[in-house]
C-alpha cells in the first residue's frame, strides 16, 4: 500500500521529487470544501516521476501526426496567436477515494488517495480545437486519437508520459479542451504543468497531461504504459498482477469520471458537539458524470440510507456542467459512538451514486456513497 503525505508548498520547493520519490499528495477534505476556486495551496498533486522546471520563453509544443502542416508552437504563439478560452472545471484523480474502497470493499493497489484527490479551478488557453485546425486537422476524419506526451522526465513505469482522447472529443467545442496556460488568473505553477498543459474537462486527471511537448494525431491510442497498463477499470477476475495481465489489451481506458459526492465535514472518526438544538452541521462537494453536469441534488442520510434529505446547493449560481458543487446542510443526530453521514449526487445526465461501484485491481473510479464514518457525536 502507498501512502500519501501532505506537504506545504514551501516544503514542494525546496524537496528533490526523484522517480522512485515523485510528489503525491492531497489535503485534507475539511480544507478543500473551504472555497469553490481550490487555490494552488490547497490543490492535490499526482505524479509518476520528478517535476522539471522548464523554460517558458523556450518551450514549444510539436503537433504531429495526420496534419497537413507539421506545426511547433512556443508558448507565445499559443497565448498570441489564438483566442484564449477560460473555463472553470474540476480535475480529479482517477484513483480519489481509493481507500474507501479498500476499506469497504477489498485490498486494492495502488496509492491509499483519501477523498480530497480533486481540484475546480479556472483554466486558460487556446482550444485544443483551434490548435489542431490550425495544424490542418480535418474534424471529419473518424476513429482517429490525439495523443499527449511530455518527454521532460523519466517515469516510473516508462521513458516518458502520455495519454491519448478521441479525436471526436477534442474537437467538440462544447467540450472545451484547451491548452492551458493559466491556472486561477495567474501562469500554471510548475507542479501544475507549467508552461502548458492539456485540460480535458469531465476526464480523468491522468489524461490531462503536464509539461505537455508534444500532440500527435494517430490511429491508435496512445502505447504509454499509462494508457495501457493502468488506470482502467479491470474485470473482478483480475485479482493480482499475474491474473491482470490478460484483461489490460481487452479493457478500456478510463476516460470520463463518474458522478461523485464526499461528505467534507465532518470528517471520519470526529468527535462532533451537537448545537443547543441538536444540530450538525454537514458540508461536502459533488462533481458530476463525465459531460453530463451539472450536478442537480445532493442529499444526505443519517441512518444509513433509509431515509434522505436534501442538502442545499451553495455555488449553484456559478456552476457550469464541469464544475464540482459545494453544499452544506444542518442535520439533528442523536449523541452516541460509530455514528455515520451518507450523501449521494444526481447530475443533469441522470446520473447518481449508488452504495457502492465495482471493485477493481487498481481501486479506480469509486463512487459510492460519501461517507463519514465512525463519528463520535456529544452533547
Amino acid at each position: 500500500m502507498d501512502l500519501v503525505s501532505f506537504c506545504t508548498l514551501e516544503e514542494t520547493k525546496q524537496t528533490d521529487y526523484s522517480v522512485e520519490n515523485p510528489l503525491n499528495r492531497e489535503p485534507t477534505t475539511k480544507d478543500l470544501v473551504s472555497s469553490f476556486i481550490t487555490p494552488s495551496n490547497l490543490s492535490y498533486d499526482r505524479n509518476h516521476g520528478p517535476i522539471p522546471y522548464i523554460s517558458g520563453d523556450e518551450h514549444t509544443v510539436l503537433i504531429d501526426g495526420h496534419v497537413s502542416t507539421k506545426t511547433s508552437l512556443t508558448v507565445q504563439q499559443l497565448r498570441s496567436e489564438f483566442p484564449q478560452h477560460e473555463v472553470t472545471c474540476a480535475l480529479e484523480c482517477a484513483g480519489n477515494r481509493r481507500h474507501t474502497m479498500r476499506t469497504l470493499l477489498k485490498e486494492v493497489e495502488g496509492i491509499d488517495w483519501g477523498d480530497a484527490a480533486v481540484m475546480n479551478c479556472k483554466w486558460k488557453g487556446p482550444r485544443l480545437r483551434d490548435v489542431l485546425l490550425n495544424a490542418g486537422v480535418m474534424e471529419d476524419q473518424k476513429g482517429l486519437h490525439v495523443v499527449f506526451s511530455s518527454y521532460q522526465v523519466k517515469c516510473q513505469n516508462d521513458d516518458y508520459f502520455g495519454g491519448s482522447i478521441s479525436l471526436e472529443r477534442c474537437m467538440r467545442e462544447d467540450g472545451e479542451a484547451i491548452l492551458a496556460l493559466d491556472m486561477n488568473d495567474s501562469p500554471l505553477p510548475a507542479n501544475k504543468g507549467y508552461p502548458v498543459r492539456a485540460v480535458l474537462p469531465g476526464i480523468a486527471g491522468v489524461r490531462w497531461v503536464k509539461w505537455l511537448d508534444r500532440i500527435t494525431v494517430q490511429d491508435h491510442e496512445s502505447p504509454n504504459f499509462y494508457q495501457q497498463k493502468d488506470y482502467k477499470v479491470l474485470p473482478p477476475e483480475a485479482v493480482d498482477k499475474d491474473s491482470a495481465e490478460k484483461y489490460w489489451s481487452s479493457t478500456s481506458p478510463m476516460y470520463d469520471m463518474p458522478i461523485n459526492s464526499v461528505v467534507g465535514v465532518p470528517s471520519d472518526n470526529e468527535t462532533v458537539y451537537l448545537s443547543s438544538s441538536g444540530i450538525v452541521q454537514v458540508k461536502g462537494y459533488a462533481v458530476p458524470h463525465g459531460a453530463d453536469g451539472p450536478i442537480t441534488q445532493v442529499q444526505v442520510s443519517t441512518d444509513h440510507g433509509k431515509s434522505w434529505v436534501d442538502a442545499k446547493i451553495q455555488n449553484d449560481g456559478q456552476s457550469t456542467k464541469w464544475c464540482w458543487v459545494l453544499w452544506e446542510i444542518s442535520v439533528c443526530m442523536q449523541p452516541g459512538t460509530g455514528r455515520e453521514i451518507l450523501s449521494r449526487a444526481f447530475d443533469k445526465g441522470g446520473n447518481s451514486q449508488v452504495e457502492h461501484s465495482q471493485w477493481n485491481l487498481r481501486g479506480v473510479g469509486y463512487n459510492g456513497y460519501g461517507r463519514a464514518r465512525n463519528l463520535t457525536i456529544l452533547q
